[in-house]
């Protein structure tokens, strides 16, 4: 689907002068193999505010990856605290990987800095992080806090580029996409989540009147 192919485009485009080689293409198979549900939302609910299907070229697909690339680094960097591949596994992989999530996470606020959604990126890590903090020390599991998060700051990220103002109840909607991980890029870009977001951001608009706006 477009959403997805635009996602991946930008994302790649955002590393690729990243040396030397071998680190580049690391990270780029990561990126081929990675959910792009969180770019994917961040253009539909870009769509969604200026009620008509926005073009990736216009800058959104920066945005949309700006989003993707933090989440990346993120997921990466629960994903070595939870393993520890230091103690039990191979400490060099383990080295690069984590020098690939700062680089994913720092590149991503790269392209979310100028934006008004820049605080919104700022506040996800530094909740990811208390949430990393909580669950070494309580053992209390608190994993799922990102995706919803994440969720929550690409529907922010696309409505404010979206020239329109992100909502309580959008906020809450997005969050809630994640109640059971990831939701699908397949779903994202379906005429349910369209038209809730819309409402959403739109409130005096009728149902169903989304799709219709996002064909024009």
């Amino acid at each position: 689907m477009e959403e997805v192919a635009a996602v991946r485009r930008a994302s790649l485009a955002a590393v690729e002068d990243v040396e030397p080689e071998r680190l580049r293409e690391r990270i780029a198979a990561r990126l081929d193999d990675a959910s792009l549900s969180p770019g994917v939302l961040t253009l539909v609910s870009a769509s969604a505010a200026r009620e008509r299907a926005v073009d990736p070229a216009d800058g959104h697909a920066d945005h949309a990856a700006g989003v993707q690339l933090i989440y990346e680094g993120l997921r990466l960097t629960r994903q070595l605290a939870r393993d520890d591949p230091w103690t039990a596994g191979d400490r060099d992989d383990a080295d690069l990987d984590i020098l690939i999530a700062d680089i994913l996470v720092s590149r991503g606020f790269y392209l979310l800095a100028r934006t008004e959604a820049a605080e919104a990126a700022v506040e996800v890590v530094r909740a990811f992080g208390h949430d990393q903090t909580v669950q070494q020390t309580t053992g209390e599991s608190l994993d799922a806090n990102l995706e919803a998060d994440i969720c929550e700051l690409a529907a922010v990220t696309g409505v404010a580029a979206g020239g329109a103002a992100p909502t309580a109840s959008l906020r809450e909607y997005a969050a809630a996409l994640a109640d059971d991980g990831l939701p699908t890029s397949a779903r994202l870009v379906g005429d349910d989540v369209l038209d809730a977001l819309t409402t959403r951001i739109h409130p005096d608009q009728p149902p169903g009147d989304a799709e219709a706006a996002a064909d024009h």
